[in-house]
């Protein structure tokens, strides 16, 4: 949803420049209308968009079910997510990169054939090692899918009305697949759990038949081919996974044991060996000095807070519904389903004249304040709290925090930025969303499986759960004071 406004801001706000160079005669001119074959084309973009949301969505309502029919424990069930996110979040610079290089059809339908067969390796799984392996495996294709979706619009559509139009239908598809996909995935998961597995690899289908068809074949890339910094992308996909992996075991081995320490020092040798990659590298995945910007590290932690806090919480919400109130997995989907129908319906509508006013930080700010109101209204939730008082206004809040904030993220992380390292920008703000929310996870479910003890109990259960809330109110807390300087100074600047 984000790279749509700052496309509408950019267009807002830039005129075409007459020194820039001519496009090469090679390249297909960008289409200034939606002609018949252009709306095709963007029904299938929009399709793996959709895909990836409704994907993100209907996994989180399944997860109880998962949990009993494969004898997951909590900690071992958060991986189900955290294994996609990872692996969206830790290729996604890959693939941007790969899209360019390869060439973005390709890629797209490539990715997206690799997209089916996980799914349906995820359905079949009778465990939980190999389910979280093709979880794992699915956001890594994600993360070449995204990129290279995102770049067949922004190059096949002129800047303008015709991209801004696409853009939009874009953005709106992104949120209303993940809004559908809580809802089908508590229909699904009443049949089987399975199922939340097997439908998105229909729909892989669908889409991927419709690319083939839909979407042209453009020229190879021209000009110099640069590597694709492999070991930058494997160098921080590991110091990710081991530090999730090190915080959901930390409870149970001992936060000062040999291994948790050990493990400690590995993520930090990692993230060392990334950073001596990246100065070497003749095409890093990152260039270091981007964040050297006060506005890309604000846009970056925003995000991680964002959306680490929001599946943090949606995380508990639905062992919560399930497991200790007894709701049913579509119930559940329903309940949680406002918060999607708010960004739905408003981030179209609002977002971009806000910022136009505003400012991108004000705004994200109000979103983060919006998300630590509906966190704090969690907190005194019990065994016996009504929906519409103790969850429904946390869900509307939690909406009107994305509708304000996820855009506006993605713009503040690119603001500023060279044209030729827009991409990056952009891929870099992704992967903190995706980080964001697997480092979050894995504080929930330490902090909740502390707050249970050695119980196993609806009691326990509670008791772990509630503590487990205060997670995403810090987090968003953290994102609060991140940006709010940020905005003050830039205040204080105008004045």
């Amino acid at each position: 949803m984000a790279t749509p406004l700052t496309e509408q801001l950019a267009d807002a706000s830039h005129s075409p420049d007459p020194h820039a160079p001519a496009a090469p005669a090679a390249a297909p001119a960008p289409r200034q209308t939606l002609s018949g074959r252009a709306w095709g084309m963007l029904f299938v973009l929009c399709g793996a968009l959709f895909l990836d949301a409704l994907d993100a969505s209907m996994k989180g309502v399944a997860l109880p079910s998962i949990g009993a029919d494969l004898a997951m424990s909590t900690s071992s069930l958060q991986w189900v997510v955290s294994g996609y996110v990872l692996g969206f979040g830790g290729f996604l610079l890959l693939g941007g990169r790969a899209a360019d290089l390869l060439g973005r059809r390709r890629v797209f339908l490539l990715a997206l054939a690799t997209f089916l067969v996980t799914s349906v390796l995820g359905g079949l799984a009778p465990n939980g090692e190999l389910l979280v392996a093709a979880r794992f495996l699915t956001g890594v294709s994600a993360a070449f899918t995204a990129p290279a979706g995102l770049s067949i619009i922004t190059t096949s559509f002129a800047e303008g009305p015709a991209r801004n139009k696409a853009l939009t239908i874009y953005t709106a598809t992104g949120a209303s697949g993940f809004s559908l996909g809580l809802v089908a995935g508590g229909l699904l998961t009443e049949v089987s759990w399975r199922w939340v597995f097997f439908a998105p690899a229909l729909v892989a289908g669908l889409t991927l038949l419709g690319g083939l068809w839909l979407i042209p074949r453009s020229s190879r890339p021209t000009g110099p081919r640069q590597g694709f910094d492999l070991a930058g992308a494997v160098s921080v996909t590991a110091a990710m996974l081991l530090l999730v992996f090190t915080l959901i075991q930390a409870p149970e081995v001992g936060w000062g044991s040999a291994r948790t320490l050990g493990s400690l020092v590995g993520v930090a040798a990692l993230l060392a060996a990334f950073v001596a990659i990246e100065r070497r590298a003749a095409a890093p995945l990152v260039r270091l000095s981007l964040l050297r910007s006060g506005a890309v590290v604000q846009a970056n932690v925003g995000a991680m807070a964002l959306l680490g806090a929001w599946l943090g919480a949606l995380f508990i919400l639905t062992l919560y519904m399930q497991d200790v109130r007894g709701w049913s997995a579509l119930t559940t989907g329903l309940a949680v389903a406002p918060s999607g129908a708010v960004v739905v319906l408003l981030a179209p509508r609002i977002v971009a004249p806000l910022v136009a006013r505003f400012g991108a930080p004000r705004v994200i700010l109000a979103g983060l304040v919006a998300a630590s109101l509906a966190y704090l209204a969690l907190l005194p939730l019990d065994g016996d709290s009504a929906y519409a008082t103790g969850m429904l206004p946390a869900f509307l809040l939690a909406g009107l925090a994305f509708t304000f904030a996820y855009g506006p993220l993605n713009i503040l992380a690119t603001n500023g930025i060279a044209a030729e390292e827009q991409g990056v920008a952009s891929g870099l703000v992704n992967t903190s969303f995706q980080f964001g929310a697997a480092l979050s996870l894995a504080v929930v479910t330490a902090v909740q499986r502390a707050g249970a003890g050695e119980g196993h109990s609806p009691d326990a259960l509670l008791e772990g759960l509630s503590s487990a809330l205060w997670v995403p109110l810090v987090v968003s807390l953290l994102g609060v004071a991140v940006v709010a300087p940020g905005v003050l100074r830039r205040r204080s600047s105008v004045r």
